[in-house]
């Protein structure tokens, strides 16, 4: 029974194509042939920690408007992409530098309050990702919400924002 349904699944992706060769070509590198993979740090969580350490510095800029710490966070060839949904689903879809980025965040009078919730972070050796729903509060009150997603890279055993995107819609935020 499971052979005709191999066959089945596989039937339209090489549908039309010569058959395998006998032997493969050798241009693919054996997995004997390839260096040592980088051992992954144990499941102890002290990565884990330190990632989400990096991204709450970085919200606690925002938070009191200093761009010199959210600026600490970043890797200097870093930006960010910001996707907006207007209130007719229109979305515009912007790029920053991380000088446009840190512009945003000069002091004034109004307070900033970014909340991440729930944050999922996937790590592989020097390379992190965070993902999290945020709501931004603007003087107390909900301004805009979305998701946050964060890519970090270790280098010299700190963790740095290498970009960061995030959606940005006015509807359908939690109170």
């Amino acid at each position: 029974m499971l052979l005709p349904l191999l066959a089945l699944s596989l039937a339209p992706q090489t549908a039309g194509l010569p058959p395998p060769a006998a032997n493969p070509p050798r241009s693919v590198p054996s997995p004997s042939k390839l260096p040592p993979a980088k051992p992954l740090a144990p499941p102890d969580g002290s990565d884990e920690r330190a990632v989400l350490a990096t991204v709450d510095k970085l919200l606690g800029g925002i938070n009191t408007r200093d761009a010199a710490a959210i600026g600490a966070t970043l890797r200097a060839e870093g930006g960010a992409t910001v996707v907006t949904e207007a209130e007719n689903g229109a979305t515009t879809v912007r790029t920053l530098t991380n000088a446009e980025l840190l512009a945003r965040f000069r002091p004034g009078p109004e307070t900033f309050d970014e909340r991440i919730s729930g944050p999922a972070v996937e790590i592989d050796g020097d390379l992190a990702m965070v993902w999290a729903p945020y709501v931004f509060r603007l003087n107390g009150k909900v301004h805009h919400c979305g998701t946050d997603h964060f890519s970090l890279v270790r280098e010299n055993g700190a963790w740095k924002i290498a970009s960061l995107a995030w959606t940005s819609r006015t509807t359908g935020c939690p109170a």
